[in-house]
């Protein structure tokens, strides 16, 4: 597999496990999107809900897909002074991957502060989403989606670390549209099993094994490239002049 596949296999696969994390970020937003539609009720199955929570949701992956390019584009500026800038910055995105996985599983909180730092732009941004509530419009939950995905979370947070890593900002807003499609089947499934699926969620077995698995996702991306660059050999998919 080349490299660049694998790179984006992370980012997915990152949002899928880590959307656990999404219950209590998004599911509170996803409840009371639903919860606020004509003629809601508690037979209402997700192919009645689809339109509205398909525009949420394409309107959140537009905000990652715009915030990743960003990224990419940031990171690209530091391509040229850095040393071997693609072992740098995979070394950088497998130890916030790791911190993830240690977050996940309740066994380190220290993302939380990174949170709390996202949260200052949320404070200008969060009024600007209530001019989408109630909502009564399948195109009033594409707004809704496009200011919280910008929601701050440190899973985003670590799909934007590996967009920086990216340097382009193509190839970041590819990788966050990879994440954000990871998160797709848990957050779909919240406009109808919200209440099953936090209860799940919940369960530390669950927290602990997903947030162990994310560690060792972040553990391959971090040692993965120490190793080659220790050998001597070339990493997988990776020329001499590397691009994700």
């Amino acid at each position: 597999m080349h490299f660049t596949e694998i790179t984006y296999l992370a980012a997915f696969l990152t949002g899928l496990l880590g959307s656990v994390h999404c219950i209590g970020m998004c599911g509170g937003i996803v409840g009371a999107l639903t919860l606020q539609l004509p003629k809601v009720n508690h037979q209402q199955t997700l192919f009645q809900l689809l339109p509205w929570l398909l525009n949420y949701n394409a309107g959140r992956l537009f905000s990652y897909a715009v915030a990743g390019a960003l990224a990419g584009w940031f990171g690209g500026q530091f391509r040229a002074v850095l040393p071997q800038p693609h072992i740098l910055g995979m070394i950088f995105a497998g130890g916030f991957m790791m911190l993830l996985g240690l977050y996940l599983a309740g066994w380190w909180p220290g993302l939380v502060h990174l949170e709390r730092f996202g949260g200052l732009l949320w404070k200008r941004l969060e009024p600007v989403g209530r001019i989408f509530l109630p909502v009564r419009h399948p195109m009033q939950a594409l707004g809704l989606g496009l200011i919280w995905g910008w929601l701050p979370c440190g899973l985003v947070y670590t799909a934007l670390v590996m967009a920086i890593v990216s340097s382009d900002p193509l190839r970041g807003a590819l990788l966050m549209l990879a994440f954000g499609i990871g998160t797709l089947p848990m957050l779909l499934s919240l406009g109808t099993a919200a209440s099953s699926l936090r209860e799940i969620t919940r369960n530390p077995t669950v927290r602990k094994t997903v947030g162990l698995i994310i560690l060792l996702l972040g553990a391959y991306t971090l040692f993965g490239p120490l190793y080659y660059q220790q050998t001597g050999l070339q990493v997988p998919g990776l020329c001499v002049a590397p691009t994700l």
